[in-house]
């Protein structure tokens, strides 16, 4: 089993950061329908699996000189995206909250990734025919940022293919230049939420090697996802989004099934 755990967060790791939208977004809906372990435990090792290869993807481009993050946008994302966190990470708790059985808000976890996904998937498909901003505002740009922190951390996911949609339309990036970007996003807006978790202690007992394993992977797969990356050209980079939505919507979809109904 362990193996298995590992495996999923080297290929989450892999295509995430290849589309830019982290591993969490793919990792969290197949441990969700393992049903292995508890949703919140899921959240937190999805969490922590996602700030370890957001962190070494983003680091290892900025001191190698190989980042076009735009660092004036996407700063202030991301520190807006780090407060959304915050305030997504409780939100879902309120949600578990009131359910008698607190996995069942996995299943609105899983609605609301579908149609995010399915809204994002459509996007992508006619981006040719939807002409794209150009946001210069800083107090639009905080918004939007916060709007992607709150998401991704109720979703318990950190960021997923919308952060690249939204990316590419509010601020006119091409795909490469927002997936860097949006992985920049990612990194603070999980760290906030999982450093929320540890501190408040909602996160739940599980194994330490799954959690070491699941980083030291994610790491792994974060890297081969960036040496692959520089191979594909913008188009490709387009369809194995496009492919990781479908999968994803798959996914999010039987999970909603399994735990609504």
């Amino acid at each position: 089993m362990v193996v298995l755990f590992y495996g999923i967060a080297l290929f989450s790791c892999l295509i995430g950061t290849i589309c830019g939208m982290g591993g969490g977004v793919i990792i969290k809906p197949v441990l969700d329908a393992s049903q292995l372990m508890p949703v919140a435990t899921v959240n937190f090792l999805s969490g922590v699996t996602v700030v370890g290869m957001t962190l070494w993807s983003v680091g290892r481009t900025l001191i190698k000189g190989e980042s076009i993050i735009d660092l004036r946008i996407g700063t202030l994302l991301a520190l807006s995206a780090a407060v959304g966190g915050l305030v997504g990470k409780e939100l879902y708790q309120m949600v578990a909250a009131g359910f008698e059985n607190p996995n069942t808000a996995g299943g609105v976890q899983g609605v609301l990734l579908f149609l995010a996904t399915g809204a994002t998937l459509i996007y992508t498909l006619r981006r040719a025919k939807i002409p794209p901003r150009q946001i210069k505002s800083r107090g639009i740009t905080l918004i939007i940022g916060f709007a992607l922190g709150v998401f991704g951390a109720f979703l318990g996911i950190g960021g997923g293919p919308f952060n690249v949609a939204v990316l590419c339309y509010f601020f006119s990036m091409e795909t490469k230049t927002a997936t860097q970007n949006s992985l920049y996003i990612i990194l603070f807006s999980q760290t906030a939420s999982t450093g929320y978790s540890l501190i408040r202690g909602s996160v739940t007992d599980f194994y330490i090697p799954i959690l070491l394993g699941m980083v030291a992977f994610g790491i792994l797969g974060s890297e081969l996802g960036r040496r692959l990356n520089g191979r594909l050209t913008t188009r490709q980079g387009d369809w194995m989004l496009v492919g990781a939505m479908v999968l994803i919507m798959g996914l999010s979809g039987g999970n909603a099934v399994a735990y609504l109904l």
